[in-house]
């Protein structure tokens, strides 16, 4: 409705609560980078690339569960108390992480923490998506995206704040004597606790979405969560509208065949080939594993953790440009910046391993990297997957596609060690310029511009025959 006084304030609020799903997976999916140093030592396992690589990646194994279920949560209990859930497991896993004495605990609880961030990547978007009016859904769904940066970038002040400087000559056994490698690396995972808590609480607060309640045959309470964002008038237009469109969903189930479909079939094949490249592109690897790509380029486990922050900040300013660019520049104009000017940077950043160049040639090489897939490939692989799909497919499509996503980044993350061990930093760089190189030259040739298209004439444009 064009002239429909909005509550912004209350809007923002619920964005705000909903999107602290995004904050804490942005968090604990990076927090565990600052303590590597510290409980690799604390637990043995820093000569070890396999038990390496498996406390880095066992909480994607949680996450790749929680994405696989969140479909079925959120279409059984709706999205409020899914996300109460996810809450509480981050609350559990914060606290247990840096409470355990003995490696397997340690894992027990990345993977809880894992099933949070499976639960809270799904269920926070599209919490946002369905109390969002259509004018600002898009606007206030990216406020989910930037809560995942900023919460990437809190994780990386926390450990740079909570560590304690060490000097530059310390031997391993200095560093796990000292109170970083006994306590500090606790707090790191502790501080968690707080937003984990707040999420937990603030969430009772919010209402069921307005969608969910109406699926349930409460339209009482849909109305009046939906008057409270819009009015009486905005209520009952909206309650009618979500009516109709649950109806219609109701009447076309999605059947395998439908993926069996030879036009279907090649935009899936796309989205999943898009969901593995976001990961496999490599640039997680420089948040989880600081710690070895800053210290191969001659910088202490100190300098390592500032460094850190540097990278974070990049993150945040570049996702800011990236939500003004992306329906200027268009789509595929972004991702194709983004998959060569990796590839490039990465082929650069190999160069500068092998011919053993340290300090900040390297630093600047890894932050024009970030700052590259920040305003790339991070958020537009998301825009990209949630327009291509066909609208009787777009829900089960968007699971798979996801679920493609986090295998990846399980594979990717679980195999940095055992590559970095095989072929050092140089030649996995040089690994993951290849890829880059071949997602661009994938990008080229699969994928139109979709901006300024409605979700409709994507639609015709991918199923038209060829």
């Amino acid at each position: 409705m064009e002239h429909t006084k909005f509550n912004f304030s209350y809007l923002l609020f619920l964005a705000l609560v909903s999107a602290m799903g995004g904050f804490l997976f942005g968090y604990d999916w990076v927090v565990i980078g600052g303590a590597k140093p510290f409980y690799e030592l604390f637990f043995d396992i820093s000569t070890q690339p396999t038990l390496q690589g498996w406390a880095m990646s066992s909480a994607l194994i949680g996450c790749i569960f929680g994405a696989v279920i969140s479909g079925f949560v959120a279409d059984r209990f709706g999205r409020k108390l899914p996300l109460i859930l996810a809450a509480a497991l981050f609350t559990i896993s914060a606290f247990g992480t840096g409470y355990v004495d003995s490696f397997t605990p340690f894992i027990i609880y990345r993977l809880i923490g894992g099933l949070g961030i499976g639960l809270a990547s799904t269920l926070s978007p599209m919490y946002i998506a369905e109390i969002a009016p259509a004018k600002y859904r898009g606007q206030f769904v990216a406020i989910n995206q930037l809560t995942l940066v900023i919460g990437i970038l809190a994780a990386q002040v926390a450990n740079y704040f909570i560590a304690e400087a060490i000097p530059g000559n310390s031997s391993s056994e200095m560093i796990l004597s000292s109170w970083n490698g006994q306590t500090g690396w606790r707090w790191m995972f502790w501080a968690e606790l707080i937003p984990a808590v707040l999420f937990f609480v603030l969430m009772f607060i919010v209402p069921k979405s307005p969608r969910f309640l109406v699926k349930i045959n409460n339209d009482s309470a849909a109305k009046s969560v939906l008057a409270k964002i819009g009015g009486e008038a905005y209520a009952i237009e909206e309650l009618k509208g979500i009516k109709v469109t649950l109806s219609e969903s109701g009447t076309s189930k999605v059947n395998v065949s439908d993926f069996k479909n030879h036009k279907i079939k090649p935009i899936l094949i796309i989205g999943i080939v898009l969901a593995v490249f976001q990961q496999w592109c490599g640039i997680n690897i420089i948040f989880n594993y600081a710690e070895e790509i800053f210290t191969a380029a001659g910088y202490s486990v100190g300098d390592m953790l500032f460094n850190i922050v540097i990278t974070g900040s990049v993150n945040l300013i570049f996702t800011l440009i990236a939500m003004r660019t992306v329906d200027s520049w268009g789509r595929r104009k972004l991702m194709l910046l983004g998959s060569i000017g990796l590839g490039i940077v990465y082929l650069i950043l190999g160069g500068a391993y092998f011919f053993k160049f340290t300090g900040w040639p390297v630093l600047l090489l890894v932050i024009t990297a970030i700052a590259i897939y920040a305003m790339s490939l991070a958020p537009i692989t998301w825009v990209v997957l949630s327009e291509i799909f066909p609208n009787k497919i777009r829900g089960v499509a968007m699971s798979i596609a996801t679920f493609s996503l986090w295998v990846a980044s399980f594979v990717l993350t679980f195999t940095f060690p055992l590559l970095n061990d095989a072929l050092g930093a140089s030649g996995t760089f040089w690994v993951y310029s290849f890829i880059c190189v071949a997602g661009f030259l994938f990008i080229k040739r699969k994928l139109p511009e979709t901006k300024g298209k409605s979700l409709e004439e994507i639609e015709l444009e991918f199923t038209k025959e060829k």
